[in-house]
């Protein structure tokens, strides 16, 4: 089963607290392109959908951030859980190396 995920660039100035008051998990992305790594945000919803089916370093995710025309397989890197509630608090993708 392929698992997907859209997201949108991080817009500029934007403040991680109101973004997840919002409903906007901050993410980021790292090794679509050498060490330049892009800043995004994800609904929330949909990284809690993806959480229950994917495994950290291990699950391969289909990413794809239409505003800046780029799609490829990534992986969750890392993953932080707010530690009172329980949601995701931050995630970070990593380009799935390709073999």
């Amino acid at each position: 089963m392929a698992l997907s995920i859209e997201s949108q660039k991080r817009p500029e100035g934007s403040k991680p607290r109101a973004l997840r008051r919002s409903g906007l998990i901050p993410a980021n992305l790292y090794g679509h392109s050498g060490a330049e790594s892009i800043h995004l945000v994800v609904d929330a919803k949909s990284v809690e959908r993806l959480i229950k089916s994917a495994t950290v370093n291990k699950t391969e995710i289909d990413l794809n951030i239409p505003e800046l025309e780029w799609r490829g397989k990534t992986v969750i890197r890392e993953l932080q859980i707010h530690p009172a509630k329980g949601t995701p608090y931050h995630v970070s993708f990593f380009v799935f190396p390709k073999d």
